[in-house]
């Protein structure tokens, strides 16, 4: 696999004889934000969410500034995770898919290592995925009854939290956020019905901050925290026109933290490229465990202490039915990103909660009067061009697309080489293979009823 090959792999005999050095097997705590932008925490940049306990838990650890998940889709990108492989590998890359029997989830493997596993509030694993946790919970009050249930056994804990996801409500925190203090992206609508759309946003990420604090307190009234392994990131983007369901960076880019005071040394950073398809692989090298051929992640145990390893050279994220049907699929160097479009015929398809929001409906009410600007328009754009390409440094909200000028042909070839290389490599489908049915219009918003003439079909 050329282009999948880890130069970390080199570094990860010594990395792992280091962590071996104690025989007490770590904790693993995983939280997980439900629809949460990489730019809306304090420890990412933001001035205006205030994100109190995430950010000492990056203080406090490590913090990967340049995390990718393999999906911008809710269930797919969790399967993916737990499960160390591509969304088009798992068989449940379209949203809400149940992971299909046979398929094993990283607490399935831990267990071969002592551990007792958990599962807290948001699953969308299915049966056979919720089957291979331990134990269940609806709520975060009930994590002591889990640690009760572990007894001297070492655990793994997932929690998916389920904001900052919509629907919002008024009231969600005490102390909201002002309108006037948000960040509107290029993309959307600078409304008062935009900007409060934000501020409810960033208050149920507050709200996700104060959970995470009663996890991380009682950890701490246990004296757990020293050899507990916590795990922060977001499974997608923010749910907002051109970031959750995308493969622009607003879609794919994840805070992703790491705490453990007994092996992270306080205020690490990794600026390398990191990819959550090899979280999995990764937590079993740290449990003692060799990682199943068939995952096709790879172990970055060493950036964990050392911070001067490479990356990944190359990350791969996707886009499959969440609502509208995609066959969308992105390769992203530390700079550069192209993207394949499939289906270059109809307009990007944004997820119903998406196009159902405030946001997206002031975006819709000036295309209806032919206002839209450059950056709010590509969301609507038909036909899309089958190739994008964009220079992150230079254009980070990936607004141009600079894939026919002549100056990137040489790149996009390239790019485009990689991208065909991973998909052969990784099994992915021709998009001839499958198409599913849309069931809200790409444009309006509006949610069909039945089954539209003319509309994408199996």
């Amino acid at each position: 696999m050329r282009h999948l090959t880890h130069t970390l792999c080199i570094f990860l005999s010594a990395a792992l004889t280091a962590f071996g050095q104690e025989n007490a097997k770590p904790n693993i705590l995983v939280l997980v934000a439900d629809d949460a932008g990489w730019r809306d925490f304090g420890c990412t940049g933001s001035n205006v969410v205030r994100t109190p306990t995430i950010d000492k838990l990056a203080g406090n650890g490590l913090l990967c500034t340049s995390a990718f998940l393999s999906t911008a889709q809710c269930s797919p990108s969790r399967i993916s995770i737990l499960t160390g492989k591509y969304p088009h590998a798992t068989g449940a890359e379209d949203l809400h898919t149940p992971l299909p029997a046979g398929e094993q989830l990283l607490p399935s493997y831990l267990k071969d290592a002592g551990y007792f596993s958990g599962n807290i509030r948001k699953s969308h694993l299915g049966p056979n995925g919720d089957a291979q946790f331990d134990w269940y919970a609806r709520n975060l009050s009930n994590f002591s009854a889990f640690l009760d249930s572990c007894k001297s056994q070492p655990f793994f804990m997932w929690v998916g939290f389920v904001d900052p996801h919509r629907p919002y409500q008024a009231g969600t925190i005490a102390r909201t956020h002002d309108p006037a203090d948000v960040t509107v992206p290029p993309f959307l609508d600078d409304t008062p019905e935009t900007r409060a759309d934000l501020a409810s946003y960033y208050d149920e990420i507050t709200r996700l901050d104060m959970g995470v604090d009663s996890l991380i307190t009682e950890l701490d009234r246990r004296g757990l925290t020293q050899n507990t392994l916590v795990i922060f990131f977001s499974d997608n983007g923010a749910p907002f026109p051109r970031e959750k369901g995308t493969v622009y960076d607003a879609g794919i880019k994840t805070p992703f933290i790491f705490s453990w005071p007994k092996r992270i040394q306080a205020g690490s950073v990794y600026d390398g490229l990191v990819s959550l398809v090899d979280l999995a692989p990764t937590l079993l090298e740290i449990a003692g465990l060799e990682p199943p051929a068939e995952m096709q992640g790879q172990s970055f145990v060493g950036i964990l202490q050392d911070q001067s390893l490479p990356g990944r050279e190359f990350v791969f994220s996707e886009r499959n039915w969440h609502n509208c049907d995609e066959h969308i699929r992105s390769v992203r160097t530390s700079r550069l990103k192209l993207i394949e479009n499939a289906y270059t015929e109809w307009p990007h398809g944004s997820a119903s909660d998406i196009t159902s929001s405030p946001a997206w409906q002031a975006l819709y009410h000036l295309k209806q009067e032919n206002k839209l600007t450059k950056a709010q328009r590509l969301l609507f754009e038909v036909p899309r061009p089958r190739i994008e390409l964009y220079d992150l440094e230079n254009d980070p909200w990936e607004i141009d697309n600079l894939a026919a000028d002549p100056d990137y042909r040489k790149t996009v070839m390239e790019l485009f080489s990689v991208l065909e290389d991973w998909k052969e490599e990784t099994g992915d489908y021709p998009p001839s293979e499958r198409r599913r049915d849309d069931n809200v219009d790409r444009i309006t918003g509006v949610k069909f009823t039945k089954t539209i003439p003319g509309r994408p079909s199996k």
